[in-house]
């Protein structure tokens, strides 16, 4: 009874500990920056309180969450980083390419059809059909909770493959970002609907997405589109991007089997890009080459530099 006793005090204090000054501060000033730079920046939205909700009650929930929440920040800084690029479109930098990257598609991937060379994507607005319509839905919506599912799944079985796993696509990402402001571009639904001009306040677009909602009756990808953060951001497919990392890092951890799905999802989101004329093939292809460079240069640094070796075993320490 006296052990059954001590035990239990134990398993208090350890909960007590969860609600220390020290981190109820700190995610205090954290929540109440977050909020602040955002209305600064780019307006209330209750999608930066749910943000806030979520994080404060996952880290204060249990231990067990509290280190997953941790070890997820690095999605959620990507996140954060991607909302506020609303704050700064990329087309005050640099001109959108629209008809240039249209061509260049043309030029690659063009084919005889009918009498006249057509893009991948435009071959499929003419070939468009019901079952193609709700695959690539199918597959679009894969693209965030899979890499998130999978992600999860290394938490728990390979604490060091989740964190290399979580700066591989933070650095995936932030090397897509810098392209779109390099060259930003205009997916091929805009020629479709605006034509080869500039028009700055273009909102985000289902494109062929909308024929899945349609066919649901449902507002899936409008409520997602709707608050898209740039319209001209799409070299590189970042879709095309984090299939591909999901796979790598499969068959770095020997999967077997879920590899095959990694794979068929992998080329399903890939067509789906292009059937649903978010994105050319170029774009894909450049999304392919992106998460290639990525992996490879945070495979470099982390063997290279003991600065990011020791930041991986830091979080490795925070998470375990």
């Amino acid at each position: 009874m006296e052990h059954m006793a001590d035990s239990s005090s134990m398993n208090i204090e350890k909960e007590k500990s969860l609600f220390d000054t020290k981190s109820l501060l700190t995610m205090l000033l954290i929540s109440l920056g977050y909020l602040a730079l955002s209305w600064a920046l780019i307006g209330y939205k209750s999608d930066q309180l749910l943000l806030v909700a979520i994080w404060n009650i996952t880290y204060f929930a249990s231990h067990v969450t509290r280190k997953l929440i941790t070890g997820f920040s690095i999605f959620i800084v990507y996140w954060v980083i991607f909302d506020y690029m609303k704050a700064f479109p990329n087309y005050n930098y640099n001109p959108v390419s629209i008809g240039s990257l249209y061509n260049i598609e043309k030029s690659i991937f063009g084919f005889m059809h009918d009498g006249k060379i057509i893009t991948p994507n435009e071959y499929w607005i003419i070939h468009q059909n019901t079952f193609l319509d709700i695959l690539s839905g199918v597959f679009y919506l894969s693209w965030v909770p899979v890499p998130m599912g999978f992600a999860i799944y290394l938490f728990f079985k390979k604490r060091s493959q989740f964190i290399y796993f979580c700066f591989t696509f933070l650095f995936i990402n932030l090397l897509g970002f810098v392209v779109y402001y390099i060259y930003p571009a205009a997916p091929p639904w805009y020629i479709h609907q605006y034509g080869f001009d500039f028009i700055a306040t273009t909102p985000g677009n289902t494109a062929g997405l909308g024929r899945f909602d349609a066919y649901f009756n449902v507002a899936v990808f409008k409520s997602i589109y709707e608050k898209s953060s740039n319209v001209f951001a799409a070299m590189p497919s970042l879709h095309s991007s984090y299939p591909v990392l999901v796979l790598y890092y499969g068959l770095k951890n020997k999967l077997g089997k879920i590899n095959i799905l990694f794979a068929t999802l992998m080329i399903g989101i890939w067509f789906s890009a292009v059937y649903t004329t978010h994105h050319y093939l170029v774009d894909v292809v450049a999304g392919f080459i992106c998460a290639i460079v990525g992996i490879s240069f945070f495979n470099f640094l982390k063997s290279k530099n003991k600065l990011v070796y020791s930041l991986n075993n830091h979080l490795i320490k925070l998470t375990a």
